[in-house]
């Protein structure tokens, strides 16, 4: 009998289109199947006998994944990895990829614009021009850049770029990353330092770190209150890094000097939010990864994860390493490894 064509299954992708992935797959004869809504019904109606999972946003939770009988490798269309139950696929055999080095310059540029956009007062600069006013002293105090502290949580890829590019406007970047040997951040000219003193001596936060049950809220009122007074915090990273309720209290008793969020706890925010109506606050819709080259790059490396496994080839960027050199088996016994072999 013929070789079965491999099931590529789309949970969600919230993309313009779809065509650097299609490509790819096409590429390799398989058939795409796209959830219509990221629910869990949904996705596993799209899955139901699928060879592989692509997801971008959807929640892939262990009472999803148990249920995913064939699927090899899930592959997520981003850098994080906090919608995926990892631990649930890896029990499951599944390998997991993830791409971490598609839209660095984009989230680096992002991150900086809002910062220079807050530091700078553009905003309430616009207004106040556009309501007939011009007179510079009506935006408060401004600072120039050059010497001032900026602090990053986390120190990789993006981070190390944002230095890089921070640097340049004469800031002094300092950086907490307890994963980080201290030369490699000493080669960036950055220094290393513990959680607490990046709050006491930074002007600007950034984070770029991970959401876990151990970082969710991270950014809390004790935290606020260890900031250093009118500092800024910018978050590019994860929503649920930020205690929004907390911000806004210390913005109103002005500890912080402003915040800028590309990423929020519930997106879009809900019309009642405390941050919507803020002038001390930047909200951009979680576009921070966003441009035609990342997502297209992004699309086709996510796509190519797939391919690889699907041959018997190791992933690019596996998170779950181990779990390739233990091929899964779909019920009944056949083994999914070489999909070669695999028939109707």
């Amino acid at each position: 009998m013929p070789a079965k064509k491999p099931i590529v299954a789309v949970a969600d992708a919230p993309f313009p289109d779809f065509t650097s992935a299609e490509q790819v797959l096409a590429g390799f004869d398989a058939t795409v199947r796209k959830a219509p809504e990221p629910t869990p019904e949904a996705i596993l109606e799209a899955a139901a006998g699928a060879d592989a999972v692509m997801v971008t946003y959807a929640k892939l939770p262990r009472e999803v994944i148990e249920r995913l009988d064939r699927c090899r490798i899930i592959a997520r269309m981003g850098i994080g990895l906090d919608n995926i139950d990892v631990d649930a696929a890896t029990e499951a055999g599944i390998v997991v990829a993830n791409v971490p080095d598609y839209c660095v310059d984009e989230v680096s540029d992002h991150a900086l614009a809002l910062l220079l956009t807050l530091a700078r007062a553009i905003p309430r600069a616009n207004q106040l021009v556009r309501n007939g006013g011009w007179a510079v002293g009506e935006l408060g105090t401004l600072h120039r850049l050059q010497g001032r502290v900026l602090g990053l949580t986390g120190f990789g890829r993006i981070g190390r770029t944002i230095a890089h590019k921070a640097q340049a406007f004469g800031l002094q970047v300092i950086a907490f990353d307890p994963y980080l040997p201290a030369e490699v951040a000493a080669e960036a000219g950055v220094e290393l330092v513990d959680f607490d003193t990046l709050l006491a001596r930074s002007d600007f936060i950034s984070v770029h770190t991970p959401l876990t049950p151990e970082t969710r809220h991270l950014f809390g009122a004790v935290t606020f209150d260890r900031m250093k007074p009118g500092a800024i915090l910018i978050n590019t990273s994860r929503g649920g890094l930020v205690d929004e309720e907390a911000l806004a209290e210390a913005l109103d008793t002005g500890k912080l000097g402003g915040a800028a969020l590309d990423v929020l706890g519930s997106e879009p925010p809900a019309p009642n939010s405390a941050l919507l109506r803020r002038e001390d606050v930047i909200l951009t819709p979680h576009m921070a990864y966003y441009s035609e080259e990342s997502t297209a790059e992004l699309q086709r490396k996510a796509a190519e994860e797939v391919v690889r496994v699907l041959q018997g080839n190791p992933p690019r960027c596996p998170v779950n390493p181990s779990v390739f050199n233990a091929p899964r088996r779909a019920k009944g016994g056949s083994s999914t490894h070489d999909y070669a072999t695999v028939e109707d």
